[in-house]
């Protein structure tokens, strides 16, 4: 249903040995040192870091047994119930025993949660829609129970063609469709903690030490201590913040910055734990570890972002408190105002009529009211490539005003590509460019690939290479057909005493329009030199079109140079552009926007949004991108095509909609229900409902609200 799933409260185990913390995901100011269940709502806590290695959900397998379990028992007990005597040896007597028998394994154990709930939700006066659901499953067990044990007991009032009335058939399906409310609830809850322990996995779990001797010896990453020396490898994610000490090599910070060219790095360079060391090996002299690194902060902005971040209260939700005494007051009212003002037999009359305001008030319909609209709409969004994790997601889409964007990944390709060429000396461009890729096609370099990949797509041949050389953080070299040939940055060029002078006009307007330049030598004269540049999306433009047509506000965020964020922003119209942010930045931006009353969606694709993604009131990750990103967001472009945005808010729109329209049918339903089977209608046409129809009319509620959902399987 839309309430929160919750548990019984288990024994207290006493504080946890690890140190943990333990939070209510509804009511975040709930926090204590063990686990157990939130005191306001009744849901099972959680730690506030989940732990890195995966966990069993076991509330979710409990409700999903029970649900299955209890599914075929409710499904007979429905045609029995609803299509009269089945045979003739079927006498009502026995029917209510065959229903007893089907309903009670229902109740009492599959429903044992939920009523275990609904009173806590009393002893604790704080009451929800367990308390509504508990009070009338319950009464039409116990009501039913009674009426099938001991008949005799009961006045001939409560008589109708030779037996009193049971009502298993709505205790059970009430039950079914609450546990069927909390396995949806549960699935979308658990992917909550992906997103942290991804991050918390994006370290290495090890860590080369090396001694003062000299010897080296891997350790667990945990017993890493400031000041020891590490060694880093080709290939290895660099274990802890620091500083390098000896070496060089280019490392790969997309993972903070989103920046998809790897950085350059020598001897007194900061480096940061979980980014990628692409080449050279290099010692390390450890400065920051376990919590005080970058990714733990990063983990932590995230934890932080996902506990104060309010949770979507639905409508049903809001009144639910009010609802819930309000039926109470009026069953209660019912049976005592039958019981001394009502007709002969007034006091079964009265208990009859209150029966029968809790069974027609128990709130199935609204229950189902958002699930169903989510479970259709998720449906369709999927075949359009769009993945909404929660309804959360779906009830606040349509509310963004302020879209801010990642720029790498998001608004770009995310991969760095060969832009612009000149040549110098005559040299001929395309066979620049073959020899140039021909040096670079046995690397895995980000711009080595750009070289090759430009190359393929103009079909031009490679030759063979002899004499390769490699300059961690400069470039290559090598002989290709008898000539010498070098590739790489300015200072390499220096290095090799190639005069690159004439080139340096031509890569001054470069670098003003955000772009990487490298330089390219011919038996050691000056032969070009390359622009490279993160391209933008095919379907962007168009893609900011539509998002501007509907009104809202485009922001550029991104971790790359100011100057490259600018040159994007000028390219495709945004006025407003930040660059060179780091993740703590991004979630200070959106939250500083939440605050200045915007509703704010985030679109992004790095480990470097997750913070920002989790702050926004709606998150949106790039399919193409990182687990951490997908995982911290309640919408993924699954192909991470922009064009979908637009048609996300649409169907966000047409999802709330039809949301507010089940919320619509649910209300009404309640209010000429609840009136009417407390008998308001007997004193002038002698009306009265009889828990028999209060609960055809319950289940009948029910339906009208899945068909209403049903629609948006038509939306295009």
């Amino acid at each position: 249903m839309d309430m929160p799933p919750s548990s019984p409260a288990p024994a207290d185990p006493g504080p946890s040995p690890s140190g943990a913390v333990y939070t209510c995901p509804m009511h975040p100011q709930i926090r204590q040192n063990h686990p157990g269940s939130c005191p306001i709502c009744g849901m099972t806590l959680e730690p506030v870091l989940p732990s890195a290695a995966p966990q069993d959900n076991r509330e979710l397998d409990d409700f999903r047994r029970r649900f299955y379990i209890s599914l075929p028992l409710v499904i007979v007990l429905f045609a029995i119930s609803m299509g009269g005597h089945i045979a003739a040896w079927l006498n009502p007597g026995v029917q209510n025993w065959v229903e007893l028998l089907l309903a009670a394994p229902v109740v009492l154990w599959a429903g044992k949660p939920l009523l275990i709930r609904g009173w806590e939700s009393v002893k604790t006066r704080n009451p929800n829609m367990w308390t509504l659901i508990g009070a009338g499953t319950s009464v039409a067990f116990l009501y039913s129970l009674a009426a099938t044990i001991v008949p005799g007991w009961f006045p001939e009032v409560f008589v109708r063609d030779g037996h009193v009335p049971v009502y298993y058939e709505a205790a059970a399906i009430i039950i079914s469709l609450s546990l069927l409310g909390q396995v949806l609830e549960l699935k979308a809850r658990s992917r909550t903690a992906e997103a942290i322990r991804s991050l918390m996995n994006l370290a290495p779990s090890t860590a080369h030490l090396v001694l003062p001797n000299g010897v080296e010896s891997d350790i667990p990453l945990k017993e890493v201590q400031p000041g020891d020396v590490l060694r880093v490898k080709p290939g290895e994610k660099i274990p802890v913040d620091g500083i390098l000490k000896d070496g060089g090599s280019d490392v790969d910070e997309s993972m903070l910055t989103g920046e998809p060219i790897p950085v350059t790095h020598v001897p007194g360079d900061t480096l940061i734990g979980a980014t990628l060391n692409t080449t050279g090996t290099f010692t390390m002299t450890a400065r920051e570890v376990g919590d005080g690194t970058v990714l733990a902060r990063i983990v932590s902005l995230v934890a932080q972002a996902q506990r104060t971040k309010a949770p979507m209260q639905r409508l049903a939700d809001k009144v639910a408190r009010y609802f819930v005494l309000a039926v109470a007051a009026v069953a209660i009212l019912t049976f005592f105002v039958w019981g001394f003002w009502g007709p002969q037999p007034s006091w079964p009359h009265g208990l009859v009529n209150a029966v029968a305001v809790l069974i027609v008030a128990c709130p199935c319909a609204l229950g189902l009211a958002t699930p169903m609209s989510m479970m259709v709409a998720s449906g369709k969004a999927a075949s359009l490539g769009i993945l909404f994790r929660d309804a959360a997601s779906l009830e606040t889409m349509h509310k963004v005003d302020t879209l801010v964007m990642d720029k790498t990944g998001t608004l770009t390709e995310g991969r760095p590509s060969l832009v612009n060429v000149t040549t110098a000396g005559g040299m001929n461009m395309d066979k620049l460019l073959a020899q140039c890729a021909s040096l670079e096609q046995g690397s895995e370099h980000p711009i080595a690939r750009a070289f090759v990949q430009r190359a393929r797509d103009e079909k031009l041949p490679l030759d063979s290479v002899a004499d390769f050389q490699s300059f961690p953080g400069g470039g290559v070299a090598g002989t290709i057909q008898g000539s010498k040939v070098s590739l790489g940055t300015g200072d390499m060029m220096q290095k090799q005493g190639v005069d690159i002078s004439s080139l340096a006009p031509w890569v001054d307007e470069q670098r003003r329009q955000g772009r990487v330049t490298v330089f390219a030598a011919l038996d050691g004269q000056a032969a070009g030199a390359f622009s490279l540049a993160d391209k933008i999306r095919d379907n962007t433009r168009r893609a900011l079109a539509d998002l501007k047509a509907r009104g809202i506000h485009i922001i550029i965020a991104s971790g790359d140079a100011p100057a490259t964020v600018e040159a994007v922003a000028q390219e495709l119209e945004i006025p407003e552009y930040h660059g060179g942010m780091s993740p703590a930045d991004k979630q200070s931006l959106v939250s500083s926007l939440k605050k200045q009353g915007s509703v704010v969606a985030m679109a992004g694709d790095g480990v470097n949004d997750a913070p920002a993604l989790a702050e926004a009131d709606v998150g949106i990750a790039m399919g193409t991108g990182s687990d951490v990103a997908m995982q911290s967001c309640g919408v993924t472009l699954v192909k991470g095509n922009l064009l979908v945005i637009s048609k996300a808010f649409a169907l966000s729109t047409a999802t709330v909609n039809n949301m507010k329209s089940n919320l619509g049918f649910a209300f009404i339903y309640n209010a000429l229900g609840i009136p009417i089977a407390a008998g308001v209608l007997y004193p002038f046409w002698g009306i009265l409902l009889s828990p028999v129809i209060a609960a055809a009319a319950m289940c009948l509620s029910s339906v009208s609200v899945i068909l209403n959902a049903l629609r948006l399987r038509h939306f295009s």
